[in-house]
């Protein structure tokens, strides 16, 4: 797909892979528009395109609220005679014990508001845009965590299961009117969210500039699936063979662990 002139729509795009997504996207001759909530990243980011002779437009909004979320889709409409992306990338990580969550249903209602609710109310609210043009590619960003038994994230997992499973519905009902769906699985990649976690300080993760260009892989290619080899043949397995899988890597995960508090 040649970007040239398309207008995409990119949550979450002030800072880490959003913004490095959005740099991206813009240098390929993309009009981006960029919705997160902080309104002076957000002109940062748009300076930084600008200077580099791209177009991005900014909307700062808080998009797990209902009327302020529809209505930034709205402007964007009213500004933009056709939207042709939307690329769901906000998020929010918990790293807690279900034993320590006992008492923090917030954790989940919170994980679930912007992971879930806030990618299915943007693009149930551009869907007819979509229809009506005839086109429209939705991407949705998850993790390769879905694709892998991984403990101490059950929110976050939870939250992003919800919206794979909302892609696959989404893709099966109308995939054949012109509606495209990818969901990209990344790996832990360094960025101000996992930089909270003291413990992966020393973890080989995947950098914000390579991981923002499997969000243009998935914009450019329209797959079902961007990942990983390695996410691909464990999710294979853990599908096959779940219990198998789940008693074989529990103990690795706990050493894992371990060699990295060392390291603090």
């Amino acid at each position: 797909m040649n970007l040239n002139g398309k207008t995409i729509i990119l949550t979450g795009g002030s800072s880490g892979i959003g913004e490095q997504a959005a740099i991206q996207l813009a240098s390929l001759g993309a009009k981006v528009c960029i919705v997160a909530r902080r309104s002076d990243e957000l002109e940062r980011v748009q300076n930084t395109i600008q200077q580099q002779g791209g177009q991005a437009w900014i909307y700062p909004v808080d998009i797990t609220k209902d009327d302020d979320a529809q209505q930034c889709i709205e402007i964007i409409l009213s500004e933009h005679k056709t939207v042709d992306v939307l690329i769901n990338n906000a998020a929010r990580s918990i790293r807690r014990p279900i034993m320590e969550a006992l008492d923090r249903l917030h954790d989940y209602e919170r994980t679930m508001q912007i992971n879930y609710f806030a990618a299915v109310r943007l693009t149930l609210a551009l869907l007819p845009h979509f229809l009506a043009n005839g086109h429209g590619h939705v991407v949705n960003v998850s993790t390769m965590s879905t694709q892998v038994p991984i403990p101490l994230f059950s929110a976050y997992l939870a939250s992003k299961s919800a919206l794979e499973s909302f892609s696959r519905s989404l893709k099966m009902e109308l995939g054949d009117q012109g509606i495209n769906v990818s969901i990209v699985y990344f790996p832990m990649v360094r960025t101000p969210m996992s930089s909270k976690t003291k413990i992966y300080k020393h973890m080989r993760m995947l950098d914000t500039e390579t991981a923002a260009g499997w969000l243009v892989k998935a914009v450019q290619e329209k797959p079902y699936r961007v990942t990983s080899t390695s996410g691909a043949i464990a999710n294979a397995l853990l599908n096959a063979a779940p219990n198998t899988v789940m008693n074989l890597t529990r103990p690795l995960f706990k050493l894992m662990d371990r060699r990295l508090e060392k390291k603090l």
